[in-house]
């Protein structure tokens, strides 16, 4: 009997403990194809979205919702639309209701941005997808009036708009011309800026195709049948050989994790320094990134790969390197907790986009859930008890 009774009295404290921990997760994810923004949510062992969202304002057109962010109070998200004429435009939804409660005209194709918790301001990447490739913007915005305050010129495509800690640095990265900008968020001007691939270039090998073009014997050529008029434009471009694709703080050092989307690999930079100290050797296209809350671990989605790393940042060894639901890794978001890893994969054609869920103590993919099509930008919500 007495044996009866302590089994009896661990399963109830089992259960008990079970209880206290387990967790609901709740994070949105852009269907860029679809115009429509999921809410997914995960209870430590099943994914799945819970509401699909429409957004847009033009039946006949995809509008490409691409970024997406969710305020430092968790009360309003918000959502660049890439598409308008000509620019795109920046939404505020409440969330919980995920009703529209403003809008603004942002640059040519916004994309990935966040809020300052020391300023309150948004910071969005005008991206410039379709237009020439010259430096575009940061915009800054007022999220209480929902109104554009500056925009902060940087490099070619910019990229990957992410802040520190503490709300008063802004980074992000100029995928064609290479570069790495700190905008100083309180002065709303470029503070620093680093040349990402001259940083490489003792690794760096000749373009493909620049050998032969070496051997080329340029005599017997005839210029004069050449149409020089389509080569005004392309004076003076760049295109990066490191491809950076995303930028993201740690949260407690001096240092910043760029993903060189073109060279395989992902750079650490001291910002106080301005130099690169390490170098981690990824899988194909590193495209973007995400640390734990704690600092310990950085997760990679490895875009052209299809896979998903997982790196301990006081030994720089890659822990795991995980397949994905299906081709075209995305997105990266990691849970308050650092227990998961939320990645989103787009899919290839008509297929629908996935949300991955990958435990980061135990190192393994857990569950999928599915969007809509072309699932890229993500953003963690909230986590709460049950």
């Amino acid at each position: 009997m007495k044996r009866t009774r302590r089994v009896l009295f661990a399963l109830i404290v089992g259960l008990t403990i079970q209880v206290a921990h387990s967790q609901n997760y709740y994070i949105y994810v852009t269907a860029e194809s679809e115009d429509e923004v999921a809410l997914v949510k995960f209870d430590g062992k099943k994914a799945e979205t819970i509401k699909r969202i429409p957004v847009g304002v033009w039946p006949a057109e995809n509008e490409g919702p691409h970024g997406i962010t969710v305020s430092p109070d968790k009360k309003h998200w918000y959502l660049s639309m890439a598409h308008g004429n000509p620019y795109g435009t920046l939404y505020k939804f409440e969330t919980g209701t995920d009703k529209v409660v403003g809008s603004t005209q942002l640059g040519l194709f916004p994309a990935s941005m966040q809020i300052s918790e020391t300023t309150g301001l948004l910071y969005c990447v005008n991206f410039n997808l379709h237009g020439d490739m010259v430096p575009s913007t940061v915009s800054v915005v007022d999220v209480d009036e929902m109104v554009e305050l500056d925009q902060i010129t940087t490099g070619a495509m910019p990229h990957g708009s992410r802040l520190t800690s503490d709300g008063l640095k802004h980074y992000s990265v100029a995928m064609m011309s290479g570069e790495l900008f700190e905008i100083d968020a309180l002065q709303l001007k470029v503070s620093k800026k680093f040349n990402l691939d001259e940083a490489g270039m003792e690794k760096m090998e000749k373009m493909e195709g620049m050998e032969k073009m070496e051997e080329m014997d340029h005599s017997k050529m005839d210029h004069s049948k050449m149409d020089h008029s389509k080569m005004d434009g392309m004076k003076g471009m760049k295109h990066s050989k490191f491809k950076p694709t995303w930028v993201s703080p740690h949260p407690t050092k001096d240092l910043v994790y760029v993903a060189g989307n073109g060279s395989a690999q992902v750079y650490e930079v001291d910002t106080k320094n301005w130099k690169v100290t390490r170098k981690f050797e990824t899988d194909k296209g590193p495209y973007n990134i995400d640390i734990t809350p704690d600092g310990k671990k950085m997760v990679v989605s490895y875009k052209t790969a299809a896979k998903t790393g997982i790196w301990d940042l006081e030994t720089g060894k890659e822990l795991a390197r995980l397949d994905n639901s299906q081709k075209v890794t995305h997105g990266v978001a990691i849970s308050e907790d650092n227990r998961y890893a939320f990645v989103s994969v787009e899919g290839i054609g008509d297929d629908p986009g996935m949300m991955d869920v990958i435990d980061l103590e135990e190192l393994k993919l857990v569950d999928t859930a599915l969007l809509g099509k072309q699932a890229g930008g993500i953003a963690f919500w909230k986590q709460e008890k049950e």
